[in-house]
C-alpha cells in the first residue's frame, strides 16, 4: 500500500482536482461498503491479499477471484479496494426519463498510471444487459465493455471506470497463479 507521502505523489502526477483526491482518500481510508453473498451459482469469499495487507472480498470465484489475482500479481497495480462506497449515477431512461441511483461498484483500483472503479460481470451477463438496457451497458468499438452511468460520472472526476468480463481470462494463468499461491507468499 502507498503511504501517505507516496499517495500526495501519486495525485500530484495526475494533477487530480481537490474532489478526486478526496473522494480516493475516502475510499482508501473506508471499510467495504458492504459485505458479499453468494447466490444460486456464485462462490464467494475472501482472499488474503499480500499488495493489500489485508483480505479482500469477491462474490464469485469464476469472475471477480480471477480478477483478483491479476490485480494482486500485476506491478502496475499499487492499490485495490473491494466494495468501495456507493455512487450516484444518472442516466436517461429509453423513454427520456432521467432516473437517478445509488451503485456499488466491485472494486476501486489505483494503478501507476490511472485510477477508477472496476465492475466485474460474466460475459453472458453482460450480453444480456446490452439487450435490456443498452442505454447503460454495450460492447464499444474498442471491443470492451462499457457502463455508461459509471463512464460518466467518472468522467467528472479525471478517473476511470471500467468493466471486466471473464470473456478476459487467461484461465491457465489463473491456474498457475492458484498452484504458485504459496510460493509468492513465500518471505525470508
Amino acid at each position: 500500500m502507498l503511504s501517505d507521502d507516496k499517495f500526495s505523489q501519486w495525485c500530484t502526477g495526475f494533477n487530480l482536482s481537490q474532489e478526486s483526491i478526496q473522494i480516493i482518500k475516502n475510499i482508501r481510508n473506508s471499510e467495504p461498503s458492504r459485505r458479499v453473498g453468494g447466490g444460486k451459482r456464485n462462490v464467494s469469499g475472501r482472499y488474503p491479499s499480500q499488495k493489500m495487507g489485508l483480505t479482500i472480498q469477491f462474490e464469485s470465484h469464476k469472475v471477480e477471484l480471477p480478477f483478483i489475482y491479476q490485480l494482486e500479481h500485476d506491478d502496475d497495480v499499487l492499490e485495490y479496494y473491494d466494495q468501495p462506497p456507493s455512487l450516484k449515477l444518472n442516466y436517461e431512461s429509453k423513454t427520456g426519463r432521467s432516473i437517478g441511483y445509488y451503485y456499488t461498484p466491485d472494486f476501486f483500483v489505483i494503478k501507476k498510471d490511472s485510477a477508477g472503479w472496476w465492475e466485474c460481470k460474466p460475459e453472458a451477463k453482460l450480453q444480456e444487459l446490452a439487450e435490456k438496457k443498452p442505454e447503460q451497458y454495450f460492447l464499444g468499438d474498442d471491443n470492451e465493455w462499457h457502463y455508461l452511468p459509471g463512464e460518466t460520472y467518472a468522467s467528472t472526476l479525471g478517473i476511470d471506470f471500467r468493466v471486466w468480463s471473464n470473456a478476459s481470462i487467461n484461465w491457465t494463468l489463473q491456474q498457475n497463479l492458484e498452484f504458485l499461491e504459496d510460493y509468492f507468499r513465500y518471505d525470508d
